[in-house]
Order: structure tokens, then sequence, then C-alpha cells
């Protein structure tokens, strides 16, 4: 595993940590979808099925991990929570919801985690 991909494991990590704490209940990590691409944490928030998109980045020219979230990639999002009900039963009575954990990095000290509920 190259540095890049590391750091998006570490994050997709905390992450994890994260919605765990708030309740959550963790479906499945890394579910990929051929060519169409790959939600990175699907997890349960009492009756709602969340599609987690993880976002990590260290302080620098990349910005804020939510300037990742483009139009095509909230597409892409959406497409992939339709082929999960697809394939495993349906939408559970409280619907899906999209959501974006940010993870930032700081040269120093612990990561800081921005969980944004429903981003599409």
């Amino acid at each position: 595993m190259n540095a890049r991909g590391a750091l998006g494991r570490y994050g997709e990590d905390v992450a994890v940590r994260t919605l765990t704490a708030a309740g959550m209940r963790i479906l499945a990590r890394n579910w990929r979808v051929g060519r169409v691409g790959e939600i990175d944490v699907v997890a349960r928030d009492g009756d709602v099925l969340v599609m987690c998109e993880v976002k990590t980045r260290r302080p620098g020219p990349f910005g804020h991990p939510s300037a990742a979230i483009t139009a095509d990639k909230a597409k892409r999002l959406r497409r992939l929570a339709e082929l999960w009900l697809a394939e495993y039963g349906g939408p559970p009575p409280g619907g899906v919801r999209i959501d974006l954990v940010g993870v930032v990095l700081p040269s120093r000290g612990a990561a800081r985690v921005e969980h944004v509920r429903g981003l599409s």
C-alpha cells in the first residue's frame, strides 16, 4: 500500500470509529461495483441506511475534504446507493442518506473529524 492508500485507510478507520461512537452500525466497508465506483462505508443509523463518503486530507493545497464532493461525485454516490439497494433488497423504512466524513490530519495532534449528514 502506498502513502496515499495508507492515509485513506487511516481516515476510514477514524471515520468508522466516529460513526460507531455516534451509534451507527457498520454494514460494509469499501463496497465496490466494477467501474461504477466504491462506497467507503455503509452503515445503519436507526432505520436509515447511510452511504458514507470518507475524505482524508492533510492541511495543504487540496483544501477541506468537502471540496472533493463535486456534482459528478454526488451523482456517482447516488448511483452506487441504487445499486446497493438493488442487491440488498431495497430501502429500509427510514430511507437512504448520503453522508460525508471529512478527516483532517494536522501535522501535530489528533485528527479533526467532521460528519456532514445528508449530502444529497
